[in-house]
């Protein structure tokens, strides 16, 4: 008496299923590598515009050798330049300062100016010659 069964299970693995799964994974991460590089390549801001111009006043501050504060041309005190930048730059939708530092000027000086830029939300612009 055979009691065997007639139908045998075999122990092969079929890799063509295998294959298409990577095949598709490595396609996917193929594609989205590139659409995140691609992306974040470049972080530009575009102009606006209202179809109004308006005019923007730009204040200098100059540093000089002898470490004095000049805001446009007026002489001011070290302490005196961060109430002088918000009376002048007052009620402006982008406010900015440029910032003429002589050579030779200790860096602190002009960190002053940057910092009391940055706790008022100015923009700060260096000004340097041209070679």
């Amino acid at each position: 008496m055979n009691l065997r069964g007639r139908n045998r299970v075999t122990a092969e693995f079929n890799m063509s299923s295998m294959t298409d799964i990577v095949f598709l994974l490595l396609v996917f991460f193929m594609i989205a590598s590139t659409t995140i590089v691609s992306t974040n390549a470049l972080d530009l801001v575009l102009p606006k515009s209202s179809g109004s111009s308006e005019e923007v006043k730009n204040v200098s501050i100059s540093v000089t050798k002898n470490q004095e504060y000049f805001i446009d041309t007026k002489k001011v005190e070290e302490s005196a330049i961060e109430e002088q930048l918000k009376t002048l730059l007052k009620g402006q939708e982008s406010p900015a300062v440029m910032l003429h530092v002589e050579k030779g000027v200790p860096i602190e000086k002009a960190v002053t100016v940057m910092d009391i830029a940055y706790r008022n939300n100015f923009k700060v612009v260096l000004a340097v010659d041209p070679k």
